[in-house]
Order: structure tokens, then C-alpha cells, then sequence
């Protein structure tokens, strides 16, 4: 055997040993059903609870346009990106920058798909420890209205030692009870706050006339709740993440077990964002707070079993979110700085990085206007378009035919999105931190 022979023998066992060893390649076991509660623990986040005040900031007919074209939109990307996990014979791109490389190229791929990918799931988690500490919070003071005020800052702190421990779990397929669990959560607390409101009523003095009494805030307002919306339909990230996960053959490939997923995962979606976003409005109007279990203030022990539920949910979707980045941080730590794959290396990764996010998420808690401004941000790109211009490099579909106008279509409405929602985003920060202390 030549000494070159023994070399790429050498490196391609290295690479073996590696892609057993990380989180996203080292189970592929995983069946059909896995990929619905994953899917749904990623698309279903807390976001559906601010849908009904986004309605109040876009109205009706602006509101369900919103939310029918997003849910039609992102399930047609979400179904491209199935379908091109295997499209090269024998090669399968488990990770959106596999894919993003195949497409734009080696180097450009990775600075094209890497940072957006890093933004919205470094940007969820912190988004979710803020959610996981308020959440608790809303818990002890409906449990205990008359108990001493304990900072979020303290909630959390707690929420984040959960995450702590969780995080350890070593791949994918290890957090599918963890997974299952938050998205049977979701359903719940979805349920929850329309059926309350229902029960509830609608407001005497319920008005579906605009928040803002000027036209510069509508406008605001209506930019900002764009960001809303394409935050609650953005479970892309790690969507070939999720499909790496089951096994695939050329005669039976993974994309078909992982669709079925998808569609379940789709309907539940539909199920929790339709009538918590349409029933919210309808009963309370422009009077809605940024999360509407705040607005449903009775009963108790129904709003505090809301809130634990949130709690479990997003302590699965920090731990679905967190999974595609402690593969990227181990595959940079192994590959390019030469550390050996060690369950100390993990370790000491993993839990540096829930710190980080914890300390991020005390320091900068404004939950409304981070969604708005990571919603369209990141999420635009990754959800609504980036999967559609992929899809006409590598395919290069029929000018003007119909796959060619679809994904036309999903491209300049993401587009929009992308530059829109930051805007009241930013707005809705800005003014929020004036009145903020911190560490509060």
C-alpha cells in the first residue's frame, strides 16, 4: 500500500471516529414520529404566546394574511430542504452550512449560512433563558401573590441550571424525551390561553382600532410584528440537523419518514398558532400585552400551570436550539485547534456555553423587541428564502415556470421581512431600555 493510500486511510478513519463522536451524526436511529416532536419543539416557541398582540398590531386582514402566507411559505422551504438532504447520490448534508457549501461554494457557503445559523440559535437560546426566568417568575407570583419579590435576574439563574445539566446529554437522538415532552407542553399551554380566553369572554370595551395614536408608531408597531410572526415559523435552522438523525437507504431515504414528520409537526403548528393568535385578538383587541397569559390574569392555578408549561418547553427548545451549535463549536474545537474529542473538551464547552447565554439573557432582558429584531434579522433568511436560493442554483428550474415563480415569490417576501421587522425591533428596544435597570 502506498504511503498516500495510508494517509487518506488514515484521515477518512479520523473523520469516521469524528462524525461518530458529535452530536448531529452519532445516532441514526431515530424514526418518523422523532422528527414531528422535534420539529414542533423548534417551530412551536414562546412566540405564539405574543401572536395575538402581533394581530393587534397588524389587524385582521394584514394578521391572517401574515400568518396563512407564513405557514404556506415556510412549509414549502421546509419541504425543499428535505428534499435536497440527499440529493447528491451517496452524500448526505447534515448541517444547513453542508448544504449552504454545496450550493454557494467551500469558503462562501460557510460565511453565507454559519453566522445567520449562529445568530438564531445562539439568539433563541438567550431568548428562551429571558422566556424560562419570566415564566417562572409569572409561576411564584401567581402560586404566591403575597411572597417576597424575587428578581427575574434569580428565575433565570434557576431556569438555566436545568440547561446545565440537559445540555451534557450527548447527541440528537439522547433529547428526544426531553423534546417529546416540550412539544406535548406546547400543545398545552396553547390550548390554555385560547381556551381561557374563550371562556373569558369578550372585553366590554374590546376595540380592534390601532395601538398607537400616530402614524409613525402604526407603522413601527406594524414592522415590528412582522418580526413576530417570522420568529413563530422558524424551526429551519435545524431542520437537516434533525433528518441526520434517521437512517437512510437508496432504497428507503430518509426524506420520506422525515416529511411525514414535518406534516404532523406542520398541522400541530397550525393547531397552536390559529386560534391562540385569532381567538387572543378577538376577545381582548388592542388591549393585549406582548405575551397573553399576562392578559388572561385569572384563574391562578390555570395561568401558573400555563407558565410551567412554558417553562418545560423551552427548556427543550433551548436544548433542540443549542445541539446544532455544540457540534459546530466541537467539529471547529477538534478540526481546526486540534483538541481530541474528549467528554472533558464537551463538557467544558457545553457548559461554558449555557453560562454565556445565561449571562447574556440577565444582562439584556426585553423579550418583545429581541423577537422582533432576531425575527428579521436572521430568521427571515434562513426560513423563507435561503432554502429557495438554493434550490434555483442547484436545480435551476424553468424560467417563469411554476417552481420558478414559487420560489421568486418566497424570495421577495422574505426579503421584505429581513428589512422591515428589524426596524421595530430596534424601535421597541430602544424605548424599552430607556425605562430598564440592570440586573433587575
Amino acid at each position: 500500500m502506498s504511503h498516500n493510500q495510508a494517509e487518506m486511510d488514515e484521515q477518512a478513519a479520523r473523520e469516521k471516529a469524528l462524525e461518530e463522536w458529535l452530536p448531529i451524526t452519532s445516532s441514526r436511529t431515530a424514526k418518523w414520529w422523532y422528527s414531528a416532536f422535534h420539529n414542533v419543539t423548534a417551530m412551536v416557541g414562546a412566540g405564539v404566546l405574543s401572536l395575538p398582540y402581533a394581530m393587534s398590531e397588524l389587524g385582521w386582514g394584514p394578521g391572517v394574511t401574515m400568518l396563512v402566507l407564513s405557514w404556506i411559505v415556510t412549509l414549502y422551504t421546509l419541504w425543499q430542504m428535505v428534499e435536497m438532504h440527499e440529493m447528491v447520490p451517496g452524500k448526505r448534508f447534515d448541517r444547513y452550512h453542508e448544504l449552504g457549501q454545496h450550493a454557494f461554494g467551500e469558503k462562501l457557503g460557510l460565511y453565507i449560512v454559519v453566522p445567520q445559523q449562529l445568530i438564531v440559535e445562539v439568539g433563541t437560546c438567550i431568548v428562551y433563558m429571558v422566556t424560562g426566568g419570566k415564566s417562572l417568575k409569572k409561576f411564584q407570583e401567581s402560586v404566591c401573590p403575597n411572597c417576597t419579590p424575587i428578581k427575574t435576574t434569580y428565575f433565570i439563574m434557576i431556569f438555566a441550571s436545568a440547561n446545565f445539566v440537559l445540555s451534557h446529554l450527548p447527541n440528537f437522538n439522547s433529547i428526544s424525551i426531553v423534546s417529546l415532552a416540550a412539544a406535548v407542553m406546547s400543545l398545552s399551554y396553547s390550548t390554555i390561553a385560547w381556551a381561557a380566553s374563550l371562556k373569558k369572554g369578550v372585553q366590554d370595551d374590546v376595540s380592534y382600532a390601532p395601538i398607537s395614536k400616530t402614524t409613525s408608531g402604526n407603522v413601527f408597531h406594524f414592522f415590528s410584528a412582522l418580526g413576530d410572526v417570522a420568529f413563530a415559523f422558524a424551526g429551519h435552522n435545524v431542520v437537516l440537523e434533525i433528518q441526520a438523525t434517521i437512517p437512510s437507504t437508496p432504497e428507503k431515504p430518509s426524506k420520506k419518514p422525515m416529511w411525514k414528520g414535518v406534516i404532523v409537526a406542520y398541522i400541530i403548528v397550525a393547531l397552536c398558532y390559529f386560534p391562540v393568535a385569532l381567538i387572543g385578538y378577538y376577545i381582548f383587541g388592542n388591549k393585549l400585552e406582548d405575551n397573553i397569559l399576562i392578559s388572561l390574569e385569572k384563574p391562578n392555578w390555570l395561568i401558573a400551570t400555563a407558565n410551567m408549561f412554558v417553562v418545560i418547553h423551552v427548556i427543550g427548545g433551548y436544548q433542540i436550539f443549542a445541539m446544532p451549535v455544540f457540534d459546530m463549536i466541537e467539529t471547529w474545537l477538534v478540526l481546526k485547534m486540534k483538541f481530541n474529542p474528549t467528554s472533558t473538551l464537551r463538557f467544558i464547552t457545553r457548559t461554558s456555553y449555557v453560562g454565556i447565554t445565561m449571562f447574556i439573557g440577565m444582562t439584556f432582558p426585553f423579550f418583545g423587541g429581541l423577537l422582533g429584531f432576531f425575527g428579521g434579522f436572521a430568521l427571515a433568511p434562513t426560513s423563507y428564502y435561503l432554502p429557495c436560493i438554493i434550490w434555483l442554483i442547484i436545480y435551476k428550474p424553468k424560467k417563469f415556470g411554476a417552481s420558478w415563480c414559487a420560489n421568486w415569490f418566497c424570495i421577495i417576501f422574505g426579503v421584505s421581512l429581513m428589512i422591515l421587522a428589524p426596524i421595530g425591533g430596534l424601535r421597541q428596544i430602544i424605548l424599552q431600555s430607556k425605562t430598564y435597570k440592570f440586573y433587575s
